[in-house]
């Protein structure tokens, strides 16, 4: 491990006085405790895509929103943003290598530190991190995508322990894109997915990464692949246990938090290259949904009073009626809104508990997948081809309130948008562009 470009953080913190947005009571370790205006994880402080920002623009169709700064030399790949305490962490590709790299939020994304964690590429055809750093007080914890498993102090960067998914854990990627996981602290537990049949799933002490309990797991049905696919953990208290969901290569996967255990599963809508949206717990219920033609689905979790957890069918859609490939989906007073089809981004809006469509919008105003994001009722569609579009979040019909065209797309623009703290952040390869958004 090497650390570059290490400088004296100097910055004034940013002070925040709202408590973060909990929905549906669910907390995500010590990020479900973060104030307003941080985003210490993926998919924000409880991992649902949501932000808790106010006072946002309602229209972009007058006038976009105003580029605020541009930070550049980031490195190539895919991996979005984290932010906490006046400071922004990510992941690049920089000659060869694969980087976690801190930059100041106070000083228009000036670089702290960069510091190495193993060999770049990968990929297959798109090189390149995909994982968000996972801020946690002062530590870091972030996934290469060959499978290297870090803690970094926050600070300078400096290497606290590392683990290696292969070699600890004889970890299996269910296909060749490489690790895009983005680690779950859990309390004092740091929860990761190395794919194998042994440690599918491992629970280790967040201090010094030694082992709590590597979960084992046996025949997960027939649909899709052994291994890890390219979904984040997400904490569910379903049926009154609570335990750990992840997308695995054979479908939904449930952990038991205290042991590891294997709960329940559902392989229906697995597929056998890649498995990619971050489930989304609502209560007893959890939602999932893969692209290739696989579908969606949601599941109901109940329990006999013990610790033992079944999972029950709700309702399945086929690939043709809803599939999101990659790019999430948010869950916004009942109703799921996202892209829809394989590799089309689709925009559409879903009666979470009946899977009935509310409205479904033809092509959209760009193309390709689209990585999605939610604030102050409306949601943000990044489009694969660098579109930006806000649609009002509304069972009420399709509403589009403006567009605007990140610059400089080259590669597919797929890493996930951040709203907080009044700026849209948007990674573009070796650049983040940081748009004020504030009404």
């Amino acid at each position: 491990m090497v650390r570059l470009n290490a400088f004296a953080f100097c910055a004034a913190t940013l002070c925040f006085a709202a408590l973060a947005f909990v929905l549906c009571g669910e907390k995500v370790g010590a990020a479900g405790d973060a104030a307003e205006g941080q985003w210490p994880q993926w998919r924000g402080p409880n991992r649902d895509g949501i932000s808790a920002d106010k006072g946002l623009l309602k229209s972009w169709d007058n006038q976009p929103p105003k580029l605020a700064w541009k930070a550049s030399g980031l490195g190539g790949g895919f991996a979005s943003i984290s932010i906490a305490d006046g400071r922004i962490f990510t992941m690049g590709d920089r000659d060869g290598d694969q980087y976690v790299i801190a930059l100041s939020l106070v000083d228009e994304g000036k670089e702290l530190w960069a510091t190495k964690i193993g060999k770049g590429g990968g990929g297959s055809g798109y090189p390149g991190p995909r994982c968000t750093p996972t801020i946690d007080g002062e530590r870091l914890y972030a996934i290469g995508i060959h499978g290297a498993l870090v803690c970094l102090n926050v600070d300078g960067g400096d290497v606290v322990w590392e683990k290696d998914f292969k070699k600890d854990f004889r970890g299996k990627m269910m296909s060749g894109w490489g690790y895009s996981e983005s680690p779950l602290v859990d309390g004092e537990k740091l929860v990761c997915t190395p794919g194998g049949k042994d440690a599918a799933v491992v629970a280790l002490d967040k201090a010094n990464g030694d082992a709590i309990w590597e979960a084992k797991v046996g025949d997960l049905g027939s649909s899709g692949r052994d291994g890890a696919a390219y979904s984040s953990i997400v904490i569910s208290h379903g049926g009154g246990v609570k335990q750990y969901v992840q997308l695995m290569g054979r479908g939904l996967v449930s952990f038991r938090a205290s042991d590891g255990e294997v709960l329940w599963n559902y392989n229906r809508i697995a597929n056998g290259t890649a498995n990619v949206p971050t489930p989304i717990v609502d209560g007893d219920y959890v939602f999932g949904s893969t692209g290739y033609g696989a579908g969606s689905a949601l599941v109901k979790l109940s329990s006999d009073g013990g610790d033992k957890v079944s999972a029950e069918e709700v309702w399945f859609l086929e690939g043709n009626k809803l599939q999101n490939h990659h790019g999430g989906m948010v869950l916004v007073d009942g109703y799921l809104y996202g892209g829809n089809g394989h590799n089309k981004g689709f925009p559409i809006c879903v009666d979470v508990k009946t899977g009935e469509a509310a409205w479904s919008e033809g092509r959209g105003p760009g193309s390709g997948s689209a990585a999605i994001g939610y604030a102050d009722g409306h949601v943000y569609f990044r489009y694969q081809n660098g579109v930006m579009a806000l649609v009002e979040a509304t069972p009420d019909g399709y509403k589009l309130k403006g567009t605007f065209q990140i610059p400089d797309v080259k590669d597919p623009s797929w890493p996930h948008p951040v709203i907080v703290g009044g700026k849209l952040y948007v990674r573009e390869q070796d650049a983040l562009l940081c748009y004020d958004v504030s009404e």
